[in-house]
């Protein structure tokens, strides 16, 4: 059947017009392999934003899942000064940074999110810039004014973490291995795991001592590595020197002369109660003695002395045989006498009786 006159219009009107209307979806006219690449674009783009070293970032909580997010005003700063990064964008390298940013949210590459706790703490001036705990934003769009925006898409794993997830297993392996390694492998395993230990000892004490020092004298907050002990915090961040911006009110005077006393008795106290030179030599060849056997463990040393240990059981055990065949004769003399101290009780009883016999015969004469 051919089409009439009428019919064609309309479909001639409604091809012209759908370009123009907004009502059909922009992207329709595009094949499916077109919009894969474009959507392909924008991944190694968020990509390459994501793993550039000037992109500051943190790691917070987002409904139970640990991502990686930053601040909306950090993107538009980072991206004005290095706009290079648009070329990966093809045709799109010359949009705005919100409408490339609203592109990102769009294709589920970014998720815009707001802190959870929304009130200052008590003994702080303002909210943390960098809240450790996050929620969805019901309006998906982007904003620079305390916005916060968290990556979705899983990054590509490096080369080394894929080494080190193989290099775990082994190394769980000659830990178990220990007791049967070199002496001198022992001794260089040893003093190097206690050189480590000291080492974060150490500087975890010397923190603390320069925090309280300058807390009780100058009155601010200066933590030294402020991340080695932060569980959310990359490898980068864990070994950051410079200390936090104190954002916090300054204490009071009474506080720290308060602190400053008990530390005084706290040191004093320390230094009454200190061990002597013996107690002293006393723990270190006990702990000594610890080491050495340990160290000098082997399996022929621990087959030996398991054979020891037979040789002494058996020989221990054939004396108390003797010890037991000469209890049950002395318990088999032992009967007799029990049975004559029962003789001798009933006999006592039968007198005892024959006494109180007597003592009632006599009674009715005496009565008469």
């Amino acid at each position: 059947m051919k089409k009439s006159g009428t019919e064609k219009k309309r479909v001639r009107r409604s091809s012209a017009a759908a370009p123009n209307g907004g009502s059909r979806d922009p992207n329709a006219d595009t094949p499916p392999r077109k919009q894969a690449a474009k959507k392909d674009v924008f991944q190694l783009f968020a990509e390459k934003v994501r793993n550039h070293k000037e992109l500051e970032s943190r790691w917070a909580v987002l409904q139970e899942t640990r991502v990686e997010y930053f601040r909306g005003r950090d993107i538009v700063i980072f991206l004005k000064k290095h706009p290079e990064l648009k070329d990966i964008l093809e045709s799109d390298r010359n949009l705005e940074i919100e409408d490339i940013a609203n592109i990102l949210l769009r294709t589920n590459l970014l998720v815009r999110c707001d802190r959870v706790v929304k009130t200052v703490r008590p003994g702080k001036r303002k909210l943390s810039s960098w809240p450790a705990h996050l929620e969805i934003f019901p309006d998906q769009v982007f904003s620079e004014n305390d916005a916060f925006f968290a990556w979705t898409f899983v990054n590509r794993r490096p080369l080394w973490q894929t080494l080190l997830s193989f290099f775990w297993p082994v190394l769980t392996l000659a830990i178990c291995l220990f007791p049967v390694y070199p002496h001198q492998a022992k001794l260089l395993i040893l003093y190097s795991c206690a050189g480590v230990l000291l080492l974060i000892v150490s500087m975890l004490l010397w923190r603390a001592v320069i925090f309280g020092a300058i807390w009780i004298i100058v009155g601010k907050r200066v933590w030294f590595f402020p991340n080695i002990l932060a569980e959310e915090a990359t490898l980068r961040e864990l070994f950051r020197f410079w200390p936090k911006k104190d954002e916090e009110e300054r204490p009071k005077w009474t506080a720290r002369l308060f602190y400053a006393i008990v530390a005084v008795l706290v040191i004093l106290l320390l230094r009454h109660h200190a061990p002597d030179e013996a107690a002293r030599a006393r723990y270190q060849k006990r702990v000594s003695n610890i080491i050495d056997d340990v160290l000098e463990w082997s399996p022929s040393l621990a087959l030996s002395g398991m054979m020891e240990k037979q040789q002494t059981v058996v020989n221990t055990t054939e004396p108390n045989n003797n010890f037991t065949d000469g209890a049950e004769t002395s318990s088999e003399k032992a009967i007799p006498s029990n049975d004559t101290d029962e003789e001798i009780l009933l006999e006592q009883r039968v007198d005892e009786d024959d006494i109180e016999n007597i003592e009632d015969a006599e009674l009715p004469s005496t009565s008469q």
